[in-house]
């Protein structure tokens, strides 16, 4: 099997996470800790606060978005995947908060059955309204497969590029001046490596790929880039994000069969896996293609928020995210839908690999951009 070029540094892997030297940018301190550990500790944990302070810090948000939604049918919208941060920042609008949300769906093609039961019971347990953007199947898998054929990681980008610049122009477009989002600390603290899940959000990126591997215009697709929706979108459009997660105590299980007692909500088996595709490419392609395990870094950031032990993520990392049988039907699955033999796909996955660094990107800009959100304060998670 095809495998990145590794550096020489031995393996290693951080004494207090899971994180290890498939990061080839990882770094160690004199105790074995790894830099994802050490920037928690420095400068996450000590300004989250999930205790009445950030209660009062949520509810001021909240009280602000009620005052700009007042006469509206809405007061903010909130983008649903089906999985638990969104589900869970969906009930918390509603019932806790007493927002007006609309849902906002993005169908790229992948739901699974899980994701569409899920939304349908928030939808209807909630009595809130639904919009969903349903993209062209043919723009879709065109550039699906240009990405399979760059033989990049980040197979993924068409899709998260679809689900957020589907929400953020939505937004933009009808006067939406709120967007709550499931982003948080608790569940993600560790970012996955640029060189594992590169930045979705880089048009420049995307559309140099689909231009040297695509074969259709993208008409109709959703295309937003990562300057648009931070700076026009906000203070042009005035168009606002809040992360209510990171203001109140979210547990990831506790929040999972709150959603199943509450709505009849269907747990899945990890963090992304209610799209059909997402979970064939985190499970099995880059894991097998690129030795890239991202339940590393969500279980490390388990680890960090006590909500996993190391010693259990250590024995849920050494199992396969996915069955043998799972595998092989989910590979003809994703071929077919893709137009591709099961014989064709291998071929992709057996050939040279390559990273965002291979591609025309903007990632000067967007590390200049980075480093003012860190002087700011505004940007704490480590993202390299």
């Amino acid at each position: 099997m095809n495998s990145m070029k590794k550096a020489s540094r031995p393996y290693r892997i951080c004494a207090n996470c899971i994180m290890d030297t498939s990061d080839s940018n990882i770094a160690f301190d004199s105790r074995g800790w790894c830099d994802y550990c050490n920037n928690y500790h420095t400068n996450i944990l000590p300004h989250w606060h999930t205790d009445p302070r950030g209660e009062a810090e949520i509810m001021r948000s909240v009280e602000e978005i009620k005052r700009a939604g007042a006469g509206k049918d809405h007061d903010c919208i909130i983008g649903v995947s089906g999985g638990v941060d969104s589900s869970y920042v969906a009930y918390l609008a509603k019932e806790k908060f007493g927002l007006r949300p609309l849902l906002f769906h993005v169908d790229a093609g992948w739901n699974s059955q899980q994701a569409v039961h899920n939304i349908e019971k928030l939808v209807d347990g909630l009595g809130l309204d639904l919009h969903t953007e349903v993209i062209n199947w043919q723009e879709m898998r065109d550039l699906q497969l240009a990405f399979f054929k760059a033989q990049v990681p980040h197979l993924d980008t068409p899709q998260d590029h679809a689900f957020f610049a589907g929400l953020y122009n939505f937004a933009a477009k009808n006067g939406v001046k709120y967007i709550l989002t499931g982003a948080n600390y608790s569940t993600e603290c560790v970012r996955e490596p640029l060189e594992w899940h590169y930045h979705a959000s880089d048009l420049r990126q995307l559309k140099d790929i689909h231009a040297r591997f695509g074969t259709r215009p993208l008409k109709s697709f959703p295309l937003s880039d990562i300057f648009t929706y931070k700076l026009y979108y906000r203070f042009v459009k005035g168009v606002r994000v809040v992360k209510p997660l990171n203001y109140v105590p979210f547990f990831k299980e506790q929040a999972m069969q709150t959603l199943v007692d509450r709505f009849g909500w269907q747990r899945y088996a990890h963090k992304h896996y209610e799209s059909r595709f997402t979970r064939f490419y985190e499970g099995y392609w880059l894991p097998t293609k690129f030795g890239f395990d991202k339940r590393r870094a969500h279980f490390s950031s388990l680890i960090l928020t006590q909500q996993m032990t190391r010693e259990e993520a250590l024995e849920r990392i050494a199992q396969p995210a996915y069955a043998p049988e799972d595998i092989e039907r989910d590979m003809e699955f994703v071929a077919t839908k893709l137009g591709l033999t099961v014989s064709e796909l291998e071929a992709l996955r057996d050939g040279p690999n390559k990273s965002y660094r291979d591609y025309k990107n903007a990632m000067t800009l967007i590390d200049f951009g980075t480093k003012v959100m860190r002087g700011l304060g505004l940007q704490k998670a480590l993202m390299r």
